[in-house]
């Protein structure tokens, strides 16, 4: 995992319009974050380790981050992709609201999916708002793989583009 501090950040600024790598071809940056007040991050941790253990650049940003500092981070490391744990109930506030922040700063490439104790019910709100993909207890770690490949491989699955596209957990 790569925990940069602010003296750690590329100076000037990202190419948004860049293109981005593809696929498993090269690294992709994945920013990991635990919104609100949440304090378990065991689930995110074996996420980021997963990634980061098949080759992609992971920012994990550590516990408590608001919404702002989530989306700053996604900005300041140029990601790609965004992953959202919640195991406290609060997804339904917090990663919608992370997505209007990632719109509202230009991010509308960033593609974002979540984890955690989120039920059944909770899961189409979350794709309204452009979450592509929600993996609850026990997915197995090649299928978030499975969905990072293939979501990188899209052009239209960032969090602010038209389209209603989702992956279909497993669990």
């Amino acid at each position: 995992m790569l925990i940069h501090s602010d003296s750690d950040r590329r100076k000037g600024g990202v190419d948004r319009e860049a293109p981005h790598p593809r696929g498993m071809d090269q690294p992709l940056r994945i920013v990991v974050a635990k919104p609100g007040l949440d304090g378990h991050d065991r689930g995110a941790k074996v996420v980021a380790r997963v990634l980061r253990d098949a080759g992609h650049e992971v920012i994990y940003t550590g516990l408590r981050r608001t919404s702002q500092q989530i989306v700053d981070t996604v900005r300041d490391e140029d990601a790609r992709f965004l992953g959202l744990s919640s195991l406290s109930g609060a997804h339904a506030h917090l990663f919608p609201q992370v997505c209007e922040k990632l719109r509202e700063a230009g991010l509308d490439d960033v593609i974002v999916f979540g984890g955690g104790i989120i039920p059944q019910e909770d899961r189409p709100a979350l794709h309204e708002v452009g979450i592509r993909a929600v993996f609850g207890p026990g997915t197995p770690t090649a299928e978030i793989l499975e969905f990072i490949t293939e979501a990188a491989d899209r052009d239209d699955a960032g969090v602010g583009q038209a389209n209603d596209w989702h992956w279909d957990s497993s669990a």
